[in-house]
């Protein structure tokens, strides 16, 4: 704060850096983003249902490069990220009905479809779940607490949404041409499913996940000790 005026003045508190020490950790995330990347357009099933499927790892890269320096998000944030990318990867690669680990689940436990798709919405559900609560912690009022549960439920519900309405203008658009991405495997509850399979990753994620997040944001000085509410603002 300026001592002329009263008023606050830009500075690097402003805005904290990526601890030095994060950086290894974030670099073996966007390594394993780009090498999950890369591998799975190797002869990919189908060309168009892979990039369908890894769109949003590449939105996601080069955000998480270009916002590293003035919002840089929590180790755990990157792993999920990274984690996830290997996820729509594989599915992409495959698709999803085709996943070998999926096929092998499947027939050990007999089965009547490959659940490897119902994997990849838990995670749409779990890994947004600690995004949308690090955004909402560091760029909100809002603090630790049942408000904030529901908030980041509720956005991880409307972005599972949001994707069953992105495969409906897929399949309105290509006819069958959109069945590998669609994946409903002759399912005629597969929305339903996708979006309570994501709903409980979301609930899972802040059950297990909320106080390491809440360590790593304090930690790094993105949110106060004490109220749990954004350090800057």
């Amino acid at each position: 704060m300026s001592a002329a005026n009263g008023h606050a003045t830009p500075s690097s508190a402003s805005h904290p850096a990526p601890p030095a020490t994060d950086a290894p950790l974030f670099a073996a995330c966007v390594a394993v983003m780009v090498g999950g990347l890369a591998a799975s357009a190797w002869q990919p099933r189908e060309l168009s249902t892979w990039l369908m499927e890894v769109a949003p790892t590449i939105i996601a890269l080069p955000l998480l490069l270009a916002t590293r320096a003035r919002f840089p998000l929590t180790p755990l944030a990157c792993v999920l990220i990274a984690l996830h990318s290997l996820i729509l990867a594989t599915g992409g690669h495959y698709t999803y009905a085709e996943v070998p680990l999926g096929q092998w689940v499947q027939q050990w436990l007999g089965l009547p479809r490959n659940d490897f798709d119902r994997l990849g919405h838990f995670a749409q559900g779990f890994v947004p779940a600690i995004i949308v609560r690090e955004l909402l912690l560091r760029h909100t009022p809002l603090s630790r607490g049942g408000w904030l549960f529901t908030l980041v439920t509720a956005t991880c519900l409307a972005v599972s949404a949001c994707y069953e309405f992105i495969e409906w203008g897929a399949a309105l658009a290509l006819g069958q041409g959109a069945d590998a991405f669609l994946g409903t495997q002759g399912d005629p509850w597969d929305t339903q499913w996708d979006m309570f399979t994501a709903l409980v990753g979301a609930l899972v994620a802040q059950w297990l996940l909320a106080r390491w997040h809440d360590a790593q944001l304090v930690r790094r000085g993105f949110v106060h000790a004490d109220s749990g509410q954004a350090a800057i603002s």
